[in-house]
């Protein structure tokens, strides 16, 4: 009978130290809350940054193209023999010409172009507030 104590006994403890493994795969609350803190940080970052490069791009292009238009007019002027205080017009198909495509390049701001005054005014910008000068 004592061997049946000590055995009974001995299997009482063995089954108490037992541990089950416990595999569950997943992230807690406080990690998921982290990443998303961190994400959010790296957004609160990056699009004002975005944001203002894209408006800068938008208005190098739009420099550029008043260069393109401004150049045209005057191999324009000077083909046509035409003088400093003439006046030209956007839409004259013979001054398109001068401009790749042939055609009035638009400004990637939302803004319009009209022509200067006269051959010695460059042409402007509807945005030339916002720097879309030459």
């Amino acid at each position: 009978m004592i061997a049946a104590r000590t055995k009974w006994r001995h299997w009482r403890v063995s089954e108490q130290m037992k541990t089950t493994p416990k595999h569950q795969a997943g992230f807690t609350l406080v990690e998921i809350m982290i990443v998303v803190a961190i994400i959010g940080l790296l957004a609160a970052i990056a699009i004002p940054n975005f944001v203002k490069s894209r408006a800068m791009a938008q208005k190098n292009a739009c420099i550029a193209n008043l260069k393109a238009i401004d150049g045209a007019m005057n191999l324009w002027a000077v083909e046509n023999k035409k003088s400093p205080t003439d006046t030209y017009s956007l839409t004259d198909t013979s001054l398109l010409n001068f401009i790749k495509g042939s055609f009035l390049p638009a400004c990637p701001g939302g803004g319009t172009y009209s022509p200067g005054a006269s051959i010695s005014v460059s042409p402007q910008c509807s945005l030339s507030s916002t720097g879309h000068t030459l």
